[in-house]
């Protein structure tokens, strides 16, 4: 009998211990895992038990929290909602996060191992500390230009401090309002549905998650490859291109809207837009070097984030020569981000230099204490300082004699590039219109901003849109809003 009471105590021992090796594995090991689990319920409490951290603009917040009494507690509210969508995206207690909201979330829930005074203090207490700051480099006025410019037009803006990479203007349109997207239930839902369903999609950033044929504006990059390689060392040397001009291994002959082009110089043909010239010089460079050349504005890289991800730019590394004559002009398969487009301005008015271009300036805990800062750093030597030098003497003759000169501001020094972009098969779409330009006020010693603009209204008559028409006016907007004191 004692014998078995024996058994029966071994395996209850054995139970027992059993069970605690399994609780300590659940608590210590798996802990995680059922953290995360999104059958968590207390999770999702915990995170919306307490207001959300600000996104700052110049000084504002543009972001805050409304008491729903429920049992997710605070909701997402937006100032000035669709004016800064392209920047905050939206925090949804549905939809989950994007954007700032979503790559500064850590800061603004609350959850990131900065916040606390002591290290590992949230670890340690199992406190959430209140949600920090995200102080972007976002200039007010600018970003107002660009949207009253835009007037909900299909389209985008980016605006770049040269200097520095700081992103001064990034905007979307049409846009929308993150904040009916905050909470949850059947009017939330409906808004999703509305917004996602909308055929001129409101919620995708044009600014950095959509790329377009660049068209003339790529001309920029085709005659920095040309001058840093050193196939022209004299820009107003006439070239030996024909008008009208065969493509190489095809029967397509290339057109140019403006007079003159046969035979015209480098400087020339930036200034008013010669197709052939481009088109032949880039040829002439050759694929490798036009591709080396891209590469160090920015095409073809696909980690790029601002901290949010940025859309690859594409310039293809294959390419026949007619296929390599096209994409020299901007078409072809050749792609752009507007915030792409901005680089290559920001890079040739930056000397060369082009800096890495970034969102967030800095973090900071509730009470304002700085925890993070994002320093300037240079992302490419895109060209040489001389070959700089020499395009932005010509993109300044497109604005002060070329097709730019809409763009020009009183009191400063322009520098501009059109682009008129094909778009679909056969070209029957309404074309693309670009605009990229820089300004320095006078006396100033440095350019103050960058701009790209892109305007896509499918409604516009084909004949009448070009990036001197459409697209300048709203850069220079924004430009003079970035020189104002």
């Amino acid at each position: 009998m004692t014998r078995y009471i024996r058994r029966a105590a071994a395996f209850c021992l054995v139970l027992l211990v059993a069970l605690l090796v399994n609780a300590a594995r659940i608590q210590v090991f798996g802990a995680d895992a059922l953290d995360s689990h999104p059958a968590n319920r207390r999770l999702m409490i915990a995170r919306y038990h307490q207001p959300r951290g600000a996104i700052v603009v110049d000084g504002e917040s543009v972001t805050g929290s409304r008491d729903s009494g429920q049992q997710l507690r605070y909701e997402r509210t937006y100032t000035y909602g669709p004016l800064y969508a392209s920047v905050t995206g939206y925090a949804s207690q549905t939809y989950g996060t994007t954007l700032i909201e979503n790559a500064e979330d850590a800061v603004l829930s609350g959850t990131s191992p900065l916040l606390p005074a002591f290290p590992l203090w949230n670890g340690l207490t199992g406190d959430r500390q209140p949600g920090g700051q995200a102080v972007t480099t976002i200039k007010a006025s600018m970003q107002r230009a660009a949207y009253d410019g835009l007037a909900g037009r299909k389209g985008a803006v980016a605006a770049i401090e040269p200097s520095t990479g700081k992103i001064l203007a990034l905007v979307s349109s049409p846009s929308y309002d993150p904040g009916v997207l905050s909470g949850t239930g059947r009017s939330v839902a409906n808004a999703w549905r509305r917004l996602t369903s909308d055929t001129n999609q409101p919620m995708l950033n044009r600014a950095i998650r959509q790329t377009y044929p660049p068209g003339s504006a790529f001309k920029i990059v085709t005659a920095a490859a040309a001058l840093d390689s050193g196939l022209i060392t004299d820009v107003e040397a006439p070239t030996d291109t024909p008008d009208p001009y065969v493509l190489p291994n095809s029967v397509t002959t290339l057109p140019n809207e403006p007079s003159g082009c046969g035979g015209a110089s480098l400087a020339y043909a930036v200034t008013v837009s010669c197709n052939t010239v481009m088109a032949r010089v880039g040829l002439k460079v050759g694929l490798a070097t036009m591709v080396d050349t891209a590469r160090r504005f920015g095409f073809n890289d696909a980690s790029l984030r601002i901290p949010s991800r940025v859309a690859k730019s594409n310039f293809d590394t294959e390419m026949s020569p007619d296929q390599l004559a096209l994409s020299s002009i901007g078409q072809f398969d050749t792609t752009a981000t507007p915030l792409q487009m901005a680089m290559v301005s920001a890079a040739v008015a930056n000397g060369g230099e082009l800096k890495y271009p970034y969102l967030v300036d800095h973090t900071t805990t509730a009470a304002g204490t700085t925890v993070s800062t994002t320093r300037p750093r240079t992302y490419q030597q895109a060209m040489y300082p001389a070959t700089a030098q020499q395009l932005q003497q010509m993109m300044i003759d497109v604005v002060r004699n070329g097709t730019g000169t809409v763009a020009a501001i009183p009191g400063a020094t322009v520098g501009g590039k059109t682009g008129t972009a094909q778009n679909g098969v056969g070209n029957v779409g309404s074309p693309y219109a670009w605009f990229i330009s820089w300004a320095q006020a006078d006396g100033a010693d440095r350019p103050a901003v960058a701009v790209a603009v892109v305007v896509e209204d499918a409604s516009a008559k084909r004949g009448d849109i070009s990036g001197g028409g459409d697209a300048a006016p709203i850069a220079r907007a924004v430009m003079e809003a970035a020189l104002a004191p």
